[in-house]
């Protein structure tokens, strides 16, 4: 084997794999399974500069994105009036254009409230150019029930001071929601409905006549 071959090589087996990217959230809700819940929260952020704030974040535009201006780490704090069930984030991070900006390493805590956060996840990112798709459960693998979720940057490639973010958004399951539960109705329970409803129909006919 040659030096350069070699060198290569060894370039391969030490450089880490990119993160690579998921599906785009917008899929996760047409399945019907998961809802966006984001607008019922209250946002923060540790810093931001002048027009890159929570509204660049939750615009649903990936060319605009959150900047920090301040040191690590970085904090999006995102604060539910209840106590709610999430079972997934979905973060929209860039490296092509952002660069230096872009995490490389975010951790992920829940709680009450401030004082009280304990991390679930910590990620390592390699160059993300897409969504990051984020599990939240709990260890019996259910989506966990809380009042805060922070997302802290704790470095950015090629140790870079601040950070972009360019979207953010948080999913409950549906059959969480406020709505409540609905039984899905199989094939016997649908022609018995349909029995009781053709015969409410036929007697209100008779009563008619």
């Amino acid at each position: 084997m040659s030096t350069n071959l070699f060198a290569c090589f060894l370039l391969e087996m030490t450089t880490p794999n990119k993160t690579p990217p998921g599906a785009d959230p917008k899929q996760l809700e047409r399945t019907g399974t998961v809802r966006e819940i984001g607008s019922q929260a209250v946002w923060s952020l540790s810093s931001c500069k002048p027009g890159f704030g929570v509204d660049q974040l939750r615009d649903d535009n990936l060319e605009t994105y959150w900047q920090s201006d301040g040191s690590q780490p970085h904090l999006v704090n995102i604060q539910f009036r209840r106590k709610t069930t999430v079972k997934t984030l979905c973060i929209y991070a860039d490296y092509k254009s952002d660069e230096s900006y872009t995490p490389s390493k975010i951790s992920v805590r829940v709680g009450n409230n401030f004082h009280n956060l304990q991390e679930i996840r910590q990620l390592e990112l390699v160059e993300p150019s897409g969504w990051i798709h984020v599990p939240l459960t709990d260890p019996h693998k259910k989506p966990i029930r809380t009042f805060m979720i922070q997302i802290a940057v704790l470095a950015n490639h090629q140790n870079g001071r601040d950070t972009h973010m360019r979207q953010i958004k948080v999913y409950t399951p549906v059959e969480e929601s406020s709505i409540g539960k609905f039984p899905r109705c199989t094939t016997i329970d649908f022609m018995m409905y349909r029995s009781i409803r053709m015969h409410v129909v036929a007697v209100y006919a008779v009563n008619l006549v």
